[in-house]
């Protein structure tokens, strides 16, 4: 559910170990970006080349945008499929719907952190996460050839033990190439990827579920899992020639001066090269570091509740049914509040990223979702439904700046980073867990009391987010405090 030019004065937060605090502390007024320019032919020529290499890297990552949405999308169809026969067909009664959902993050949450720390050994992106989406888009297609629960069941487990590598594993690697200025919008429009998954999501099930009912003798719904699972695969297979692989790793794509420059960009904004690792420590260093952490486990928390207020997502369909409509105009009025949400988050996260503030970014989309919710509690209308449907749904604008403030709080060494991300992340999914239950039939059609579950946890969110801010602002006074009594310039500052 799920981090980098020099240290600027507001550069982004950044959860430290003493290694990383060390560097922070160097003579920034040295200005590391004229030193050692000489070997790209002066700062004019280096500020040239990495423009190229950042024109060439954003090329390249904008697949995982792509991945991403295909990773939502055959997540959530069976959300759509509900809509055209899948529970009667699998022949499913009770909470079995709910446990198909929830299933999927027990092998989310058990892969995230061995797969980060897997990936972070081999250093072979490009061929590990197109590898796993094939296998996950094959899964996909198999849950169309499902005939029980216990079928649905298992292709629904191990559809999330694959897909567990892709987005932290995305996160880590964005963290590889990019400083902690560039991160927050490259986080936001990958994270975007999500939001344009429900809007196209939804119009593709629309297309597919109106159109294909009986082809070649089989459901619309079962054509649903094997045209979208087919169309993973081929993405996949694009990928592991697009993909970059880490700095340190990566080969063909760049030149010998571009691939030196992408890791000295790095050394440069926290004083140790990003394929460094702690010398005398073993492999499972960085584990230790990262849940000996307090802040990691703060983080975790408050987006495991944030995520079990967004659980409203995987039950969009049946929310935007409860308006009357049949199946088709159901599923078409499902995308235009994402797109609503795409572009609320897109000038929310651009905005956080030049004020270089966070918390009241966050809390001013989430406390719009509230007045959504509470607008769906008070009232049946059709109108006043819809537009709370929008509100809803732009509330994600919070859920992805909260993920651009973890993926900037991620200390060095890489080992600790890549364990941080894939916990956090894997810790929330007990919210989708959760969430799978928080919207039964029998709640239905006002869902009131799913609604009101939502208010509580997106407050509790709200709070303890206005309370890591606070402690990011004293650590930002005990540091203006050190330097004012040894005399240094100003450094490096948390972006409360």
């Amino acid at each position: 559910m799920p981090s980098t030019p020099t240290l600027e004065k507001t550069s982004d937060l950044g959860i430290e170990d003493d290694h990383a605090e060390h560097a922070h502390g160097r003579d920034v007024e040295a200005d590391p970006k004229h030193l050692g320019d000489e070997e790209f032919g002066g700062h004019e020529a280096r500020k040239k080349l990495e423009k190229k290499l950042l024109r060439k890297l954003d090329a390249r990552m904008s697949i995982l945008i792509v991945i991403y949405i295909l990773n939502y999308i055959d997540r959530n169809n069976a959300s759509a499929a509900r809509l055209r026969g899948f529970e009667d067909d699998l022949h499913l009664k009770g909470q079995e719907f709910n446990t198909l959902l929830s299933i999927l993050y027990v092998g989310y949450i058990l892969m995230q952190i061995p797969s980060n720390m897997f990936l972070n050994y081999i250093g072979k992106p490009s061929i590990y996460l197109p590898c796993c989406m094939i296998v996950w888009g094959m899964i996909s297609t198999l849950t169309g050839i499902t005939n029980n629960f216990v079928g649905a069941l298992l292709t629904r487990f191990f559809l999330g033990f694959v897909e567990a590598a892709f987005f932290p594993g995305a996160l880590f690697l964005l963290s590889k190439w990019y400083k902690r200025s560039e991160l927050g919008v490259r986080t936001a429009v990958l994270s975007c990827g999500s939001l344009i998954s429900n809007a196209f999501g939804a119009l593709i099930a629309s297309g597919i579920l109106n159109n294909m009912e009986g082809k070649l003798g089989h459901s619309a719904w079962r054509w649903l899992f094997f045209i979208e699972g087919a169309l993973t695969m081929f993405v996949a297979i694009c990928a592991i020639f697009i993909l970059p692989d880490f700095p340190s790793t990566s080969r063909g794509w760049l030149s010998p001066e571009e691939a030196r420059l992408a890791e000295k960009r790095l050394e440069e904004d926290v004083g140790v090269g990003d394929g460094e690792e702690t010398e005398g420590h073993g492999r499972f260093h960085g584990f230790t570091l990262a849940l000996t952490d307090w802040k990691v486990w703060w983080l975790a928390v408050a987006l495991t509740s944030l995520v079990v207020s967004l659980s409203f997502n995987a039950f969009f369909p049946t929310l935007s049914a409860t308006m009357g409509y049949n199946p088709t105009i159901t599923l078409l009025l499902c995308a235009p509040p994402w797109v609503f949400a795409t572009l609320v988050a897109f000038v929310m996260c651009r905005h956080s990223d030049r004020t270089k503030e966070r918390f009241w970014h966050i809390a001013t989309s989430l406390s719009v979702g509230i007045i959504g919710f509470i607008i769906a509690i008070s009232t049946m209308s059709l109108a006043a439904r819809y537009i709370s449907l929008f509100l809803m749904a732009q509330s994600y604008a919070g859920f992805i700046m909260f993920l651009a403030w973890i993926s900037n709080s991620i200390a060095r060494p890489p080992s600790k980073r890549a364990v941080a991300l894939a916990f956090i992340n894997a810790f929330s999914q007990l919210g989708n867990i959760a969430g799978s239950y928080v919207w039964p039939k029998a709640w239905g059609p006002s869902y009131a009391h799913s609604y009101a579950i939502c208010i509580s946890t997106n407050g509790l969110c709200i709070i303890m987010c206005y309370i890591f801010k606070k402690h990011l602002e004293k650590l930002n006074r005990d540091i203006e405090k050190k330097e004012q009594e040894e005399g240094r310039p100003v450094g490096f500052r948390y972006i409360p």
